[in-house]
């Protein structure tokens, strides 16, 4: 789930379900790289960069909402 088209098909309900699950991959991805043990650091990069467009297609949409 990377490209905003896909993002955009799925509800805000699971879009914050999605948020939370990748907020904890990140802290575990964090926690590996502090120990030495990561063995992907561009993922770390790329589930930032998901969330922000997570939040991005909620937030276009709480503003069509207001309209």
């Amino acid at each position: 789930m990377t490209t905003i088209k896909e993002i955009r098909e799925i509800s805000n309900a699971d879009l914050l379900v999605e948020i939370d699950t990748l907020k904890e991959e990140l802290f575990d991805l964090r926690f590996q790289q502090a120990i030495g043990q990561l063995e992907n650091p561009a993922r770390l990069r790329e589930i930032r960069k998901t969330i922000a467009r997570i939040k991005t297609v909620i937030t276009e949409r709480e503003l069509s909402d207001e309209k």
